[in-house]
């Protein structure tokens, strides 16, 4: 070759291999799973620390956005019928709205979820006080709970769709918890159109564990209004009756007979307004634990939502005793993505999980104990099935 001798263009070859490798090796450096890479971006800073947002696609084209900060859905398009794609999950646009104050949008939430009586507990004789910060209780892990810490993200090594590693060291008293606690949470976007979030902790100290996932969900969309025409069917013949603070008072009821019935589908909003209302602080609305049907350890149906304006649907399927149902009844305040205004009933919650103040009713019939020892792992698994109608 006139010009350039035979070496240089081999090495000059060579440069450019090199090159194209180092970019592939960049854009993979996520992490890949399943049929799709995972990409990662930034998402801001909090306290100084950087923020990072992770992008999970599947092989039919869902996405699915979690953030490092608090193990956060922010995003999840799901097709309808007609293949459009619609973003079924509230949040916020950045993290700075995460932080200024969020009612624990698509979070994971700890140490322990949902609400502590009177913010404290006693465990092997010791009582140990908690924050209140939900009138005299405690809610979803405390002031700085598992939702506001930074967790450690990394692919995760699944077949079947594109999965992300979370974990956080939670240190011995936090929040005022006992022991040392490492807690792991694994999302995945299977090729078969499900969310699975599988949970897992240990300790070293006895210590208890409720790790909740808290997405408010509208499968018409995050800015499509009501969720109240929302179809539901609870495989729950009983519920836990709480309190005017929303403890639960030790009983498990039939929901035969009452508005709280969803074991045949009907309409969110169809026996609503036969609900008490208890004002600002205990607004009209759905927000109780069920117990789910079945032998609480195994996977089993606990919930089936379909949206008829976009023909959407949504199960659940969980291991745990119980699934919190919240109509969305405390939103009205809140500006999220794309300006979106989120009224009273925009969103509603499915959150598996022990149920509320188990810590408190150790030893009550029908109530599992949620006292986590050193040596033994925690598990929760629940499992979201997308489809259409």
């Amino acid at each position: 070759m006139k010009g350039i001798e035979r070496t240089e263009v081999m090495g000059l070859m060579k440069q450019i291999g090199l090159t194209v490798a180092f970019m592939m090796t960049s854009l993979a450096a996520v992490g890949c799973s399943g049929s799709k890479r995972i990409a990662m971006s930034d998402f801001g800073t909090v306290d100084g620390k950087p923020v990072k947002l992770y992008t999970l696609e599947n092989a039919n084209g869902l996405v699915l956005k979690i953030t490092d900060y608090g193990g956060i859905i922010t995003d999840f398009y799901v097709p309808d019928p007609k293949g459009k794609m619609a973003d079924i999950v509230l949040g916020f646009d950045t993290v700075d709205e995460y932080v200024k104050g969020s009612p624990y949008f698509g979070a994971m939430v700890g140490r322990v979820g949902n609400r502590i009586a009177k913010a404290q507990f006693e465990l092997d004789g010791k009582t140990y006080k908690l924050a209140a910060n939900n009138g005299p209780n405690h809610l979803h892990g405390g002031v700085k709970g598992f939702d506001k810490v930074i967790w450690k993200a990394e692919p995760a090594d699944r077949d079947g769709g594109p999965a992300l590693k979370l974990t956080y060291v939670s240190p011995d008293g936090d929040e005022g918890y006992p022991g040392e606690l490492t807690a792991t949470v694994v999302y995945q976007l299977t090729n078969e159109n499900e969310l699975v979030v599988d949970i897992t902790a240990t300790t070293n100290k006895a210590t208890p564990v409720n790790i909740v996932h808290h997405t408010y969900w509208n499968l018409g969309g995050h800015n499509s209004g009501s969720i109240l025409d929302h179809e539901l069917t609870l495989n729950a013949s009983k519920y836990t009756p709480a309190d005017d603070t929303l403890i639960p008072t030790g009983k498990i009821d039939p929901v035969a007979g009452t508005p709280y019935d969803f074991t045949k589908t009907k309409a969110i909003g169809k026996d609503i307004k036969s609900l008490p209302d208890g004002g600002p602080d205990n607004p009209q609305g759905y927000d109780l634990n069920y117990a789910v049907d079945g032998d609480a350890g195994k996977m089993r149906l606990a919930a089936t939502v379909v949206d008829p304006k976009s023909g959407r649907v949504m199960t659940v399927s969980s291991d745990q005793p119980g699934v919190q149902f919240y109509s969305g009844n405390f939103l009205g305040k809140e500006v999220g993505k794309g300006g979106t205004a989120y009224k009273k009933h925009f969103g509603f919650c499915l959150e598996t999980q022990y149920y509320p103040d188990s810590i408190n009713k150790i030893g009550t019939e029908g109530w599992a104990n949620p006292v986590l020892k050193p040596g033994q792992t925690y598990r929760h698994t629940m499992v979201h099935k997308f489809s259409t109608k």
